[in-house]
């Protein structure tokens, strides 16, 4: 297995979970929080496929789904068009309501983009730099297991609190 295959196993994990916690999915579900601050899985869900987006989009010099495929319209946030969700106050986290259904279309946008994008990726592209703002610097390797790691686990926060939504009715 190459680091291409890796990526793409990875980043299927994401979707998949993705996938698995917005399939039949009440949509009063969708903004409940499971305290004042908490996160909802709309915003989680949006927040992972942002974040990936923004990130991926930038790593490989590309331009962002959010903006070039009109879903920041779509979804028409009350914030500017480059928020990805990082630092968002509780009232942001409320203001993200969506339906599953554009979640989905979405994320699966997304991640067509992403497996497009990963699936050239060699060893020696890995150590290549793509943010300099940082010391030490971000290699691409270090991007993308930071985009990966951040997708695996908003996934399973929301199906958590999916399945705490569900028990409770």
């Amino acid at each position: 297995m190459n680091s291409a295959e890796l990526l793409i196993d990875g980043f299927g994990r994401v979707s998949q979970n993705v996938h698995r916690t917005l399939k039949g999915l009440r949509s009063d579900a969708l903004t409940v929080r499971l305290d004042p601050d908490a996160n909802s899985i709309a915003w989680l869900i949006w927040h992972l496929t942002r974040n990936q987006d923004d990130h991926l989009a930038d790593a490989f010099s590309g331009e962002q789904l959010w903006t070039s495929q009109g879903w920041a319209d779509r979804f028409a946030l009350p914030f500017d068009v480059r928020a990805t969700g990082y630092g968002q106050s509780s009232a942001e986290v409320a203001a993200v309501q969506s339906s599953a259904d554009l979640l989905t279309g979405y994320h699966d946008a997304v991640h067509e983009q992403t497996i497009r994008l990963v699936s050239g990726v060699t060893d020696a592209d890995l150590p290549r730099i793509v943010d300099e703002r940082w010391d030490p610097p971000v290699t691409l390797g270090v991007r993308l297991i930071s985009v990966l790691s951040d997708g695996l686990q908003h996934a399973g926060q929301a199906a958590y609190v999916r399945g705490v939504v569900e028990r409770l009715g």
